[in-house]
């Protein structure tokens, strides 16, 4: 089998812990772009995010933001689709966490993931390496206007308690409209319902003619589970979450250790990559 694209989660998966890309990392990218393949980011990220560390990774054109919500062109600014969680799902889902678990506070990333308004004690606990932009661009306000408009993606933390625990939390909560996951960071990521990382790649995929079996994907978090799952030949690097190790056709090295590149050299060497 050939592989014709090459999808990847960007933090904890392609990129260091720092953030930053491996040498041996965007050679491997590289030469499977010479090769003929594509490569896609796909990640929770916003373009915002994806803009930073572009240059590094040699992205260019397409990639899948906001879990899969957002197919956008970060350069040329062109959108292939934006979904957003309907206010009256997002509505119930905060008054029913908030009396679950008191204290939880929410943000809404809006407008092509470019605008993210938040509550004032939300906005209090981060660090840009949470959202990957500067808190000082975020806009705080009350929860009825937080929850008031359609969000790319909604968002819940509390100051206490990890995202896997509010994760657990909502789900129990049983409200629909809404598809639930975090990526790893401190806050639950909540998106419309079916929107997945691995539905939206089988989407872009269909739109590109390119088959499942011929989609390589890598992840680490809960939320590229069902992406490794979709891929012809899903990888879980060495740090992944053991819900990604169960369903990934192979485990590589920690992203720390160079775990995408390994894959891809070898391949490369196998002439696996093609158009």
């Amino acid at each position: 089998m050939t592989f014709r694209l090459v999808a990847s989660d960007l933090d904890g998966t392609l990129l260091r812990d720092d953030g930053s890309v491996a040498p041996r990392t965007r050679a491997a990218l590289d030469a499977v772009r010479a090769a003929g393949a594509a490569v896609i980011p796909v990640t929770a990220r916003q373009p915002i995010g994806v803009r930073a560390i572009a240059a590094a990774a040699g992205i260019e054109g397409r990639v899948l933001c906001s879990n899969g919500a957002l197919c956008v062109d970060p350069g040329t600014g062109e959108t292939l689709w934006e979904e957003t969680v309907a206010v009256a799902a997002q509505r119930e889902l905060a008054h029913a966490l908030r009396r679950a678990v008191p204290g939880v506070l929410f943000a809404s990333v809006r407008d092509r993931g470019e605008v993210f308004v938040a509550e004032q004690d939300y906005i209090a606990g981060v660090r840009y390496a949470d959202h990957k932009r500067d808190p000082a661009t975020m806009i705080p306000a009350g929860w009825d206007l937080v929850t008031g408009t359609a969000s790319l993606k909604f968002l819940a933390r509390h100051p206490a308690l990890p995202a896997d625990a509010l994760l657990e939390a909502a789900r129990s909560l049983g409200v629909e409209g809404v598809e639930l996951t975090h990526s790893g960071a401190p806050f639950l990521e909540v998106q419309p319902a079916g929107i997945t990382k691995g539905a939206a790649l089988a989407r872009l995929c269909d739109a590109l003619g390119v088959a499942r079996e011929e989609v390589l994907a890598f992840g680490d978090a809960p939320n590229d589970r069902d992406m490794v799952a979709w891929a012809g030949h899903g990888v879980a690097v060495g740090n992944a979450a053991g819900e990604v190790r169960e369903v990934a056709a192979e485990v590589t090295a920690s992203n720390e250790d160079d775990g995408v590149a390994r894959v891809l050299e070898r391949l490369l060497a196998g002439g696996a990559f093609g158009r």
